[in-house]
């Protein structure tokens, strides 16, 4: 697949709330050069006040918010840029719909035990998602298999070591880019 790329790469950071999606695509996209988009930015204000009031979002909810990744997603591929976009991404249907049959994005899972990433929920301060809609995230969490070609990385250590782990696994992809 590395060989076959015929847009630059784009990167779907996903995980649970709490996971370091936003920090790792920071420093990603700071070492890269490249665009990024933070996923939650996009999200409709019904899902953020919704997600305020401590309600989890449906499916219903969701749509479009995903149908506003996917566009973010194919505007970089038609204006034949690679990027970083951020986006929770629980579900596998929720994957289909931003990745698709696209092959120039990859999946990048940051995975963690519900105790650390709740420790760090429990640390942050100024998200719009309280720690008590975490559970709801790990429920509706569908880890992503083998064939969806994920990049799965362990989130235990620090924001730079997570970033020196992606781009060491991405290193022959991104030679290919050059």
């Amino acid at each position: 697949m590395e060989n076959a790329l015929t847009h630059p790469l784009i990167l779907v950071i996903m995980g649970v709330s709490g996971s370091g999606k936003t920090t790792i695509a920071n420093i990603l996209a700071a070492r890269l050069g490249w665009p990024y988009e933070e996923g939650d930015a996009l999200h409709p204000e019904s899902n953020i006040a919704k997600m305020k009031a401590g309600t989890p979002l449906t499916d219903a909810d969701r749509g479009p918010w995903l149908a506003r990744v996917a566009a973010w997603i194919d505007r970089q591929r038609e204006d034949g840029q690679g990027g970083i976009i951020t986006c929770s991404a629980l579900k596998r249907s929720y994957r289909d719909m931003i990745i698709g049959d696209r092959p120039d994005v990859r999946l990048v899972y940051l995975h963690g035990s519900r105790d650390l990433i709740a420790s760090r929920v429990a640390k942050r301060r100024g998200h719009f998602m309280p720690a008590s809609l975490l559970d709801s995230q790990f429920d509706a969490l569908e880890e992503p298999g083998p064939d969806e070609n994920p990049l799965t990385v362990d989130v235990g250590g620090s924001p730079d070591e997570i970033a020196d782990e992606i781009l060491r696994r991405l290193g022959a992809v991104l030679t290919v880019e050059k």
